[in-house]
Formats: structure tokens, C-alpha cells, sequence
């Protein structure tokens, strides 16, 4: 596990250190990182809709019993039938405690429904903060690099005029050196491990 964890840990920095270098990079993933967490907000405010339609429709079931109960109560009362009117009144008031209950969760539910709500909107206004910003970032590495490329495309053009045709001996010379220096290091590293 050490040899992944040490290549983990190099892609991470490598990571790390190419969006450093590339700002306009790393915006675009911290908007679709927004974009993502917005998603799952909305997917909350869904959610909590069809809670809060639920608990509705039992709470209105709720009353209808509570209704029907109490007419229950009344026609036993008045055929004096006590034995009958006691325990329905018993059985209305759990259903009162019920339907409360019900009423309390759905008041907690709607407000963190409108936190989710609140939530979302300002994510999604950072979320357009960080598009103007990646926008900007990416019109302006453009700018720089067009810039570059008109100071570079001047220099290089100079530079070729001067330089006859042929075979590049010197830097011929610099790449077997280099790929030398490469082997060498290698062999190295494989025979610290």
C-alpha cells in the first residue's frame, strides 16, 4: 500500500501544482464543484416537497378521522350511551395529539425547506461569481499567451535566419546527454528501493 500512497500523493501535489499554474483551471473545477452541491440542493428541496406533501395528506387524514370520531361522540351522547362516548372521545383526542404531532413536523420541514432553499440561491450566486471570475482568468491567459506568442513568433523568426540548414549537431549532442542522465537516475531510484 506504501508504493500507492506515495503515487497518490504525487498526483495530488502534481494536481495541486498544475492548477496553481493554471488558475483558470482550477476555477472551472471549483464552479463544477458549485455545480454539483447545487444539484444536490435542489435534489434536497425535492425531497422535502414530497415530505411535506406526505405529512400534509396525513395530516388531513388526520382530521378527517378526527371528524368523523367526534360525530361519534355526539350521536353516542345523545343515545346516552356513555360506554360508547368515553372511549371515542379517548381515541378523538389521541388523534387531536396525532394531528399536532403531525403539524410540528411539518413546520420543521418547511423550514428547512426554505434553508435549503436559501442554500441553493447562494450557491448558485457564487457558483456565477465563479463563472465571471473563470471567464476573466480565461480571457487573460489568452491575452498573455497571444502576447507571448507575438514576442516569441519576432525572436524565432530572427533567430532561424541565422542558423543554416541542416542537421542540429549540438543539440544532438544535448539529447543523448540528457537521455544518458535520465537512464543513469533511474538506475539509481530502481536500486534505492
Amino acid at each position: 500500500m506504501g508504493l500507492f500512497d506515495d503515487f497518490n500523493r504525487f498526483l495530488e501535489t502534481r494536481l495541486e501544482e498544475f492548477l496553481r499554474n493554471n488558475p483558470h483551471l482550477e476555477l472551472q473545477a471549483l464552479e463544477e464543484q458549485l455545480r454539483e452541491q447545487e444539484e444536490d440542493a435542489l435534489r434536497l428541496i425535492a425531497d422535502l416537497n414530497l415530505q411535506e406533501q406526505k405529512l400534509q395528506d396525513e395530516i388531513l387524514s388526520t382530521a378527517q378521522e378526527v371528524q368523523r370520531w367526534h360525530i361519534r361522540i355526539e350521536k353516542a351522547k345523545a343515545a346516552n350511551r356513555l360506554d360508547l362516548a368515553e372511549p371515542a372521545q379517548e381515541r378523538e383526542a389521541a388523534l387531536l395529539r396525532q394531528g399536532n404531532q403531525l403539524w410540528g413536523q411539518m413546520q420543521g420541514l418547511k423550514q428547512r425547506k426554505e434553508q435549503a432553499k436559501q442554500l441553493q440561491r447562494q450557491i448558485q450566486q457564487r457558483r456565477q461569481e465563479v463563472h465571471t471570475k473563470a471567464v476573466q482568468a480565461e480571457a487573460a491567459r489568452a491575452n498573455t499567451q497571444a502576447q507571448q506568442r507575438s514576442a516569441t513568433t519576432g525572436w524565432s523568426q530572427s533567430y532561424k535566419g541565422n542558423i543554416k540548414s541542416g542537421p542540429d549537431l549540438l543539440d544532438d549532442k544535448f539529447k543523448r546527454w540528457e537521455t544518458d542522465d535520465e537512464l543513469d537516475q533511474l538506475k539509481r531510484n530502481i536500486g534505492n528501493r
